[in-house]
């Protein structure tokens, strides 16, 4: 069992699985493998009926709408990112030169992707009740669900939402710091309310930078995230 399996508590039968679930396209260009593309597509339907299944289930006071808005929460490409940082997935995944030289391990995108294409490597190898053990564990609790202040997704426009309930407010967004090489540079973001700092980030690209410094003001304010 690797280490990587043991962090995910899961050891595949057939490791050539995990080998395509951690294959970014950037590496396949002329070698023999796979990417995990078709692997992600799988995994997103597998993940979405399992969240479904245990809302469905464990919500049942819950109306439709509701429970299609924290599923949709739950499975968003911000949601699974920091699902993938939580098990070191950054560390593992195979990427092209290109994309290893950006920064490609800590990118949203190949992480989120790299997760669902787990799960879907994880459900070939063990079935459903394997894949839905990997999954349950990254739900937030039934109490935080049922609070309504569970916020999951575009941080940047869930904080304007919050803060538009008093229209005098007004949210800002200043870069604070850029370092490192050209091709790999660690942006650092301020959210600002009416000129004052209530949150900071750091990121990849500004775009992530600002997420990450809106997702501090929201958790600060006392809303629960992933």
């Amino acid at each position: 069992m690797t280490e990587f399996e043991q962090r995910i508590g899961y050891e595949f039968k057939d490791p050539s699985l995990l080998r395509e679930a951690l294959t970014h396209s950037s590496y396949v260009n002329g070698k023999n493998h796979h990417s995990n593309e078709r692997l992600e597509f799988l995994g997103d339907s597998v993940l979405s009926v399992v969240v479904s299944k245990y809302l469905f289930e464990n919500l049942q006071d819950q109306p439709e709408g509701q429970l299609t808005k924290l599923r949709a929460s739950i499975v968003c490409e911000h949601a699974l990112f920091p699902f993938a940082q939580k098990i070191g997935l950054g560390e593992e995944i195979l990427l092209g030169k290109g994309e290893e030289n950006t920064g490609g391990r800590q990118r949203r995108s190949i992480l989120a992707d790299a997760f669902e294409a787990l799960i879907a490597a994880i459900y070939l190898d063990g079935g459903l009740e394997k894949a839905r053990d990997f999954i349950l564990p990254f739900i937030p609790p039934l109490d935080v669900l049922r609070s309504g202040k569970l916020l999951i997704g575009d941080y940047k426009t869930i904080l304007q939402e919050i803060i538009q309930q008093n229209p005098e407010e007004k949210v800002t967004y200043e870069l604070a710091s850029e370092t490192g090489a050209a091709h790999n540079k660690v942006f650092t973001s301020n959210v600002l309310l009416n000129g004052q700092i209530i949150g900071t980030g750091t990121g990849y690209s500004k775009k992530e930078a600002e997420q990450a410094a809106a997702k501090e003001a929201i958790s600060l304010m006392g809303y629960e995230t992933n």
